[in-house]
């Protein structure tokens, strides 16, 4: 009986064990059916977008970086395809060993590595970084055929820029160069951090950064299918980028690349503008540089050899460089007298040789020039009658009227990196100095502003707006170097709008009266012998200014101070006189006279603009030598003459 009250009792124990069991079971079951019906039916979109992503990857498409071009189609900045070794050194286990292997199949130089280390320097592990550019074929093969040895490691087809003109025109162009992480970190708080996905290249100066817009383009994408390894397997869709648009300068890079070479190895800078418009003809900075160095990243020597190089290649002169205007700025000072109604052009003030003011004595022409009126004062470059006049007129009256002219101004032309200079006013005294005793004005320091010297401090820019806006009789445009984009799609090209010329309110009376002293300056003034022949009639003034102080009773005398302590050699003219159609502002540093060193280039630019003249190769050597005047031997047709690539 004992017995089978134990085997009943046993049955009910396994009967709740099957139960509880088959319970169990049943949630397990119920909890499964709830997952799945959670996550195929809940949850499908998401995880189906989740499944896509993990067999798809977006790519994006770097556009074609828009070309740039000048006035008559040349092409001046470019794009070509060429291969590239790279490493992502996060997925390399040792680098220098793998840079090592690298180059016993691929030739790697030690400024390769140089620039790689920069390189790494500048910008996060993960990305891909040259170690190498420009593969040939061969050795595209040759790496190809051992890639299983180098993980990390792989070749690319990459765009690179190209600067066909090389050196000519390099301050204004600019160039391109690797997306630094100061550029990044801008780049990802605009809204074209979308736009810039997969871009390594951005402008870096000249019209390549001011135009960066218009010539980066617009970026597409491709959707891959991936394998499980992460390696493309084939194309799902695609989005095509857009090519950047080519831009069109204002720039005749002919008359350009001439003025370079007349420049020869002196250093100086040179603009002409047409003053009907604003337009730059030609912006020269010597010396200047090759921007395809910067393209691939520039290795240190050429790196050192551009900054540390005393002529400061680097320096855009045109728009940094800050001097003295000398007596190029004694026509101005002529309107300003006009304009203010201070001295009329007949009252006549006698030239001594000297003007003595504030117990000083300044100087001027040895012997002096006797009565001058303002007409001869402009022709012969009267030091006193401009030092009187600047006294008459006063630091502020001088200052307000010179302002509108653009002296110690931003022109806003589409360039960056332009300095104001200095346009002296009591008011800017008052600002620079701290000591109590230095921020007031001295009468005495009037005096050398009416001859373009004391604090007076202006670019090469602004003296040759100044001029344009005087050859224009008082009408201001704004400078401007782009002239018209063509889109790359359909071919359009538009004109890039600019401002309306801004009328300074010059009387046509005043602006003849200095016109017509200009004029007299290159037919019986200092201008004479280099425009001798010229079948135009020009308008100019030449200048000398002083590069270091000397001493009140201390006479020049350049051959007993070294070559950077002599006088810069100025002009500014414009022409035809009567029908202006360019003005230009130069300077020759420490050339001295500027009827010796800067008005021979002035003659050959008119010549060139006017006439369609090159000068002949000897009259370039002549000029290049600061040793002409005239043009010399029979010059040759602008047509006739080729733009060779450096």
């Amino acid at each position: 009986m004992t017995e089978l009250r134990n085997v009943e009792a046993e049955a009910r124990r396994f009967r709740l064990r099957v139960v509880v069991l088959g319970l169990v079971v049943l949630l397990a079951f119920g909890l499964l059916v709830a997952r799945l019906v959670y996550l195929q039916v809940h949850r499908h979109e998401d995880l189906a977008d989740q499944a896509e992503s993990n067999r798809t990857a977006v790519v994006p498409i770097v556009p074609n970086r828009g070309l740039i071009l000048d006035r008559n189609g040349v092409v001046l900045a470019t794009n070509y395809s060429a291969y590239t070794l790279e490493i992502t050194p996060s997925k390399v286990a040792h680098l220098e060993q793998t840079i090592d292997g690298l180059a016993e199949i691929i030739e790697i130089q030690q400024r390769d590595r140089r620039r790689f280390k920069r390189l790494m320097e500048e910008t996060k592990g993960f990305e891909s970084l040259p170690i190498r550019t420009r593969l040939s074929d061969e050795e595209v093969a040759r790496f190809t055929a051992q890639r299983y040895r180098f993980p990390g490691v792989d070749v690319k087809a990459r765009l690179f820029r190209n600067y066909p003109q090389g050196e000519v025109g390099s301050h204004a162009i600019g160039y391109i160069g690797r997306i630094n992480q100061a550029e990044k970190a801008r780049i990802q708080d605009s809204e074209d951090e979308a736009n810039y996905r997969g871009t390594e290249y951005i402008g870096k100066l000249g019209i390549e950064q001011s135009y960066e817009g218009l010539l980066h383009g617009t970026t597409g994408v491709e959707q891959m299918e991936t394998s499980a390894g992460g390696r493309a397997v084939r194309k799902l869709d695609s989005f095509p980028a857009t090519p950047g648009q080519t831009v069109m300068l204002t720039l005749d890079i002919k008359l350009q690349k001439m003025v370079e070479e007349l420049y020869g190895d002196r250093r100086g800078a040179l603009v002409a503008i047409d003053p009907r418009n604003g337009e730059v003809l030609a912006l020269v900075s010597k010396p200047t540089f090759d921007p395809n160095l910067f393209v691939e990243g520039i290795d240190t020597e050429n790196w050192n050899a551009l900054n540390t190089s005393v002529d400061k290649p680097l320096l855009n002169r045109a728009l940094r460089g800050t001097y003295p205007p000398g007596s190029t700025y004694k026509p101005f000072m002529a309107m300003a007298a006009l304009q203010l109604g201070k001295r009329a052009p007949s009252v006549v003030v006698n030239d001594p040789g000297f003007y003595n003011y504030g117990g000083r004595t300044f100087r001027s022409h040895e012997g002096g020039l006797g009565g001058v009126d303002m007409h001869r004062a402009i022709q012969y470059s009267s030091n006193t009658y401009f030092y009187s006049l600047g006294v008459e007129l006063g630091v502020d009256s001088i200052h307000d009227f010179m302002k509108p002219l653009g002296f110690g101004q931003i022109t806003g032309i589409d360039l960056g990196g332009e300095l104001r200079g200095v346009l002296p006013s009591t008011a800017w005294k008052r600002q620079i100095n701290k000591r109590a005793e230095a921020k007031r004005w001295f009468p005495g320091e009037t005096v050398s502003l009416g001859i373009g010297q004391g604090y007076n401090n202006f670019t090469m820019l602004q003296l040759a707006l100044a001029e344009a806006t005087l050859a224009n009789g008082g009408i201001r445009y704004r400078p401007h170097l782009a002239k018209a984009v063509r889109d790359s799609v359909t071919g359009m090209v538009s004109e890039l709008e600019q401002p309306a010329g801004e009328s300074l309110g010059y009387a046509p009376t005043h602006v003849e009266v200095v016109r017509n002293a200009l004029v007299a300056v290159n037919k019986g003034g200092t201008g004479t012998r280099v425009f001798a022949g010229a079948t135009y009639t020009s308008a100019g003034k030449t200048g000398t200014a002083q590069a270091v102080s000397l001493g009140q009773n201390v006479k020049y005398n350049a051959r007993l101070l070294e070559e950077h302590q002599r006088d810069h050699s100025l002009f500014a003219a414009f022409a035809p006189a009567e029908n202006p159609q360019i003005a230009l502002a130069l300077i020759v540093e420490n050339a001295g006279f500027g009827a010796a060193s800067a008005a021979p280039i002035a003659r050959r630019v008119f010549d060139y603009w006017l006439l369609g003249q090159y000068p002949s190769e000897e009259d370039m050597a002549a000029v290049r030598k600061g040793q002409a005047s005239a043009p010399l031997g029979k010059p040759r047709k602008v047509e006739d003459i080729a733009l060779t690539a450096p």
